[in-house]
């Protein structure tokens, strides 16, 4: 007789770890932003709304994929950006992505019965939709804008964001909240058109996003064993409602 024996996801440390570190240095960014905010590094063209799509790809980490990039699928965006000045914004992006994946081509072994000792293997195939809206705070490297002035601003700027949102997954069936942390970079195109690529990765407390829960018969708390998802996006925002219409025509 065969004895299986559950392990947790191989995955579920490499996350938790990964937001621990991206939380402290958004924490240590913001805290030189703000101060760079308060000594009157302002721009007086810079625009207080962006409004743009995104497209490319996501993938999730769960039941069915344990890699990144594993299992790609089909990600798009609506988006709009408030900036606070030059090195802070405000964003809130409604994303939408493709569920997939299959436990027939994943190395872990998902007992058919986790009450019971055997070789037989769960079949399970994830196949649906999964919806996200979500507002992350945006922390820049560098000051932000079109003009290159005394105050040193930059038409391509890194940065870091984090915040909060909300997830439905028909696949599942299920509707659960989300903490997304990633980075990106934007690059002003022209004076009022931004592209960017866009990278963030959504952690949540649920465990049925693909439609498979639990399927070891372990039960895990907080974000432990959960699945997650990433998007992976190029955006294309135009600016509007410039803070001082009347400021710097040339």
């Amino acid at each position: 007789m065969t004895v299986t024996t559950a392990h947790p996801r191989p995955h579920a440390q490499g996350p938790l770890a990964l937001v621990r570190r991206l939380a402290l240095l958004l924490f240590l960014l913001g805290a030189v932003s703000a101060l760079h905010a308060a000594s009157g590094d302002d721009d007086d063209a810079f625009y207080r709304l962006e409004l743009g799509v995104g497209g490319g790809f996501g993938f999730g980490l769960n039941d069915v994929n344990s890699k990144l990039y594993g299992t790609p699928t089909p990600a798009a965006a609506l988006l709009a950006r408030f900036p606070l000045n030059p090195r802070m914004a405000v964003k809130v992006s409604g994303g939408y992505m493709k569920v997939s994946g299959t436990t027939d081509k994943i190395l872990d072994f998902y007992p058919a019965n986790p009450a019971a000792a055997g070789t037989a293997r769960l079949h399970h195939e994830a196949k649906g939709n999964l919806y996200d809206l979500h507002a992350l705070f945006e922390l820049h490297f560098l000051p932000y804008g079109w003009v290159k002035s005394y105050q040193g601003f930059k038409r391509i700027v890194p940065y870091l964001q984090g915040g909060l949102g909300l997830t439905y997954s028909d696949a599942g069936k299920v509707a659960t909240v989300n903490i997304p942390i990633g980075f990106g970079v934007k690059w002003k195109i022209a004076p009022r058109v931004n592209l960017g690529l866009d990278w963030t990765f959504h952690f949540t407390p649920n465990d049925k996003l693909e439609g498979l829960a639990n399927p070891r018969g372990i039960k895990s708390g907080e974000f432990r064993n959960k699945d997650h998802y990433n998007l992976t996006l190029v955006t294309l925002t135009y600016d509007l409602s410039p803070k001082c219409p009347t400021c710097n025509k040339d």
